[in-house]
């Protein structure tokens, strides 16, 4: 990787902020208000275009830069499990999800236009949760802060209360899969 090109990552979560600085990584935060899509008829295409809209938003504009775009979603039953709106719709995700194994999907855009290149993939862990009752769902959700998370939860963060177990990358299920963006940024 040329360490004269500047890292962006065009992303406001303050997971990946950490995920990437845990990593040693040299970056800045640039963002772009960019609409995300919130349905395809392929999920991985659903996360690979949302990721490359952010990227190729803020590289309009750092044209020099290399830029990381990224964009998780958890999948349940065919379904795409968004952010919940507020606390009893959180209940609702997680009641949902207890007991049984969902897909963390990943796609993450990497690309700097001043070497016209553009890199993308995706990346999926599965989480199995704990079979648990509503009160312990609720009791849960007062310990963490889920209204900003997809699936109403948080790998990072009390963790042990409801997952029993997950496969694949652990980063990817905090919201960016590191050894793998890490991989290709050793292209540029």
């Amino acid at each position: 990787m040329s360490s004269n090109r500047q890292i962006i990552l065009a992303s406001k979560s303050p997971r990946r902020f950490d995920l990437l600085t845990q990593n040693n990584i040299e970056f800045q935060v640039v963002t772009q208000d960019t609409p995300e899509l919130t349905s395809h008829q392929n999920i991985d295409d659903l996360v690979m275009i949302n990721a490359e809209r952010k990227a190729t938003a803020v590289a309009d504009s750092h044209a020099q830069a290399i830029v990381i775009g990224a964009d998780t979603i958890v999948v349940y039953d065919n379904q795409v499990i968004g952010k919940p709106r507020d606390l009893e719709d959180a209940i609702n995700i997680l009641s949902k999800l207890v007991g049984n194994t969902h897909i963390v999907i990943t796609g993450v855009a990497i690309c700097c236009r001043d070497l016209n290149r553009i890199e993308k993939f995706t990346v999926k862990s599965y989480v199995t949760f704990k079979a648990l009752s509503r009160q312990e769902i609720i009791e849960y959700t007062q310990k963490i802060h889920v209204l900003d998370k997809a699936g109403a939860y948080a790998m990072q963060e009390h963790a042990d209360l409801i997952v029993e177990k997950f496969e694949g990358s652990f980063d990817n299920i905090v919201g960016l899969p590191v050894k793998e963006v890490l991989d290709c940024l050793a292209k540029f």
